[in-house]
């Protein structure tokens, strides 16, 4: 008789632990769902998971402990973050109501504000979490969290103030680079000058400028000092006074000369690491006589008849070696003729394939466009077709067009 009992508890006691077996892992897979449907933002089945009288005692900034508070804080999650997933690393049970699990959280925030806080990037986010579900009839009736959140708010705030004082310093890199630029184009008897500047967000150091000069003359200067951001607007900043004080002194003498002592007056002024490259050339309205000189600058064109050619001159980057002198040359523009100066953010645009603008491109298209008065326009307009709408500009383009519109004396 007692073996016979003895048999009988046993298999209730069989029984009843394959009944607790099986509804921790229904409890297990309740959790799992629970989980799913939050990265999917699958509201509906979150509120259908959450008992009516669920109560969160782990919540985020300004979430009510209920249940409709868990669904509306669940709906801000996602709409500020993108490609949610969470896997779930280990779970096990109390053998009763309760399912502890440990997960893992992947997003991103670039869809919208979270807690007061903008996107921050395309960064994905990865953070740990432990939670305890207690679990009646198939709800979720109570929920704790291990505090996880607060970690990744204080992160997510130290990135947020990094990349605003990163924006402060762009703003004033260029005003700073706005404010060394000309205010006023001069203006020439039988002379169109048409300058153009795009600075990109990121801002480099390009810069140009004019220099009236004596007996008439007008000196013409386009430049780029090598960076980004604050340290590249002031070395640019303080090129440009440069060489106004040296085209101020000098007069109208020698292109080649200016470029010499300011490379001389740099040297001692500008981080080792840092140059500048500058093409600088004089005018003579009357007789269009044009005197140049390049301190490492890629080559302006000039459009005559139909061809396009380079105007070459040798010297080194300014603010590199001491001693440097700079060779100068000399052409004539004529009625009809235009001269093109421009800075590397346009000949090393990309397309959508990774191709750059080019120096053969541009060569190419000022020799068909040459004779045309919007040269500069049409060329920006070439250069926007060819790195499509999607196009993100990686350097500052300076373009500067000199052209001369009447017969010379």
């Amino acid at each position: 008789m007692d073996g016979v009992d003895l048999a009988e508890e046993t298999q209730v006691g069989r029984e009843e632990q394959a009944a607790v077996s099986w509804e921790a892992e229904e409890n297990k897979a309740i959790v799992r769902r629970f989980y799913e449907a939050q990265a999917k933002g699958d509201l509906d089945t979150v509120e259908e998971l959450l008992a009516p009288d669920f109560v969160d005692h782990s919540l985020l900034p300004g979430q009510d402990p209920g249940r409709e508070g868990y669904i509306r804080s669940t709906a801000e999650v996602n709409a500020a973050f993108s490609d949610i997933r969470f896997t779930f690393d280990y779970q096990a049970t109390d053998g009763d109501e309760m399912v502890i699990s440990r997960l893992t959280t992947r997003s991103v925030l670039d869809r919208g504000t979270l807690f007061g806080m903008r996107p921050a990037g395309g960064r994905e986010r990865l953070f740990p979490i432990i939670v305890i579900d207690r679990i009646v009839g198939g709800k979720i009736v109570e929920e704790w969290s291990a505090n996880t959140v607060a970690p990744f708010l204080e992160e997510l705030q130290q990135e947020i103030r990094e990349r605003e004082r990163i924006e402060q310093e762009l703003l004033v890199a260029r005003r700073i680079q706005e404010a060394a630029l000309p205010k006023e184009v001069p203006t020439l008897v039988g002379w169109r000058i048409t300058p153009f500047y795009q600075p990109a967000r990121e801002v480099g150091g390009d810069f140009y400028d004019f220099h009236l000069l004596s007996e008439g003359r007008l000196g013409l200067v386009v430049g780029d000092a090598t960076g980004k951001g604050v340290p590249a607007a002031l070395v640019m900043s303080t090129t440009c006074g440069m060489l106004q004080l040296a085209a101020q002194a000098l007069g109208s003498s020698s292109a080649g000369e200016i470029l010499r002592r300011v490379n001389e007056a740099l040297l001692a002024r500008i981080p080792q690491n840092m140059f500048v490259t500058s093409f600088y050339a004089i005018l003579e309205p009357n007789s269009g006589s044009f005197t140049y000189a390049n301190a490492g600058h890629d080559l302006p064109y000039l459009w005559r008849g139909g061809d396009c050619e380079e105007l070459r001159a040798r010297g080194m980057p300014l603010g590199l070696m001491p001693g440097m002198n700079y060779e100068e040359k000399e052409t004539l523009l004529k009625a009809g003729e235009a001269a093109l100066l421009y800075s590397d953010g346009l000949v090393e645009a990309h397309d959508p394939e990774g191709d750059m603008f080019g120096f053969a491109r541009l060569q190419a298209f000022v020799a068909e466009h040459g004779d045309e008065g919007s040269l500069g326009t049409l060329l920006l307009e070439e250069l926007y077709s060819f790195t499509g709408e999607e196009w993100e500009q990686e350097d500052d383009i300076t373009l500067l067009t000199l052209r001369s519109s009447a017969p010379l004396s």
